[in-house]
C-alpha cells in the first residue's frame, strides 16, 4: 500500500487549495488522527470540483448491475445526475481514500468491504462530532450492513449508517482518481490487485 499522501501534487491548483493548510493547521491534524486512528494512512484531500459526474456510470448501474433496484443506496433510490452535481459543488474540500486487496473469488470481497464500510461510517461520524458539520461519506463497495436488503429508502434497517456508492452517485471513479495520481484499471482476473476508493466530503 502507498504511503500517505498530506498535500496534493504540486501540479495540480485546484487540489492544493484543497488540503489542509485552508483548513487550518489544527483542525486538519485533527482530521489526520481521526484517519490514523482508524487505520487510514493512504489518502489525499481534493477539490469536489475535480470529482466527474457521469451518465455513463448511471447507465452501467442500470443495465448490467444485479444491484438496481434492489439495494435501497443504490439506484434508483439515489439523486438524478443533476441533484449528484449540484451536492458535489456545495463542498470545497474532500478527501479520497485508497484501499488495495487481492481476494481469490469476487465474492470473497463482501465481508472485507463490509468491515471497511462500518468502520468508513464511524469516522465519518467521529469527523462530523470533531467540526466538519457538512461531513458525507460515500462508501468504496455497495452497502452491504444488512444480510438482506429491504430494497428501499423508506424500509431500510440501519438508516443511521447506510450510504450511497460514488458510482451509485455517478461519479466516474477512473477518471476521479487518476486526477488525483492514484491508480485504477478494469480487472481481467483475480490474480491482480482490487483498488478501491471511498470519499469523505468535509465542507
Amino acid at each position: 500500500m502507498a504511503a500517505r499522501k498530506k498535500r496534493p501534487a504540486p501540479s495540480s491548483s485546484s487540489a492544493k487549495k484543497a488540503g489542509p493548510a485552508r483548513a487550518g493547521e489544527a483542525k486538519g491534524k485533527g482530521l489526520e488522527k481521526l484517519l490514523a486512528k482508524h487505520g487510514i494512512t493512504d489518502f489525499k484531500w481534493i477539490d469536489p470540483k475535480t470529482i466527474v459526474v457521469s451518465h455513463w456510470v448511471r447507465m452501467k448501474c442500470m443495465f448490467g448491475c444485479n444491484e438496481y433496484g434492489r439495494t435501497a443506496t443504490c439506484p434508483p433510490h439515489v439523486p438524478s445526475l443533476e441533484e449528484c452535481r449540484k451536492f458535489f459543488r456545495d463542498y470545497k474540500r474532500a478527501i479520497i481514500i485508497h484501499y488495495q486487496k487481492t481476494v481469490a473469488k469476487p465474492e470473497d470481497r463482501h465481508e472485507w468491504t463490509r468491515k471497511t464500510n462500518l468502520s468508513l461510517v464511524e469516522l465519518e461520524r467521529e469527523v462530523f462530532l470533531s467540526g466538519w458539520e457538512k461531513a458525507f461519506l460515500l462508501f468504496m463497495d455497495s452497502c452491504t450492513i444488512c444480510a438482506q436488503c429491504t430494497g428501499k429508502r423508506e424500509t431500510c434497517l440501519d438508516p443511521r449508517k447506510a450510504r450511497p456508492t460514488p458510482e451509485a452517485m455517478a461519479v466516474d471513479v477512473f477518471a476521479t482518481v487518476r486526477k488525483a495520481g492514484y491508480p485504477i484499471q478494469v480487472l481481467a482476473s483475480t490474480d491482480e490487485p482490487m483498488n478501491r476508493y471511498a470519499f469523505l466530503l468535509l465542507d
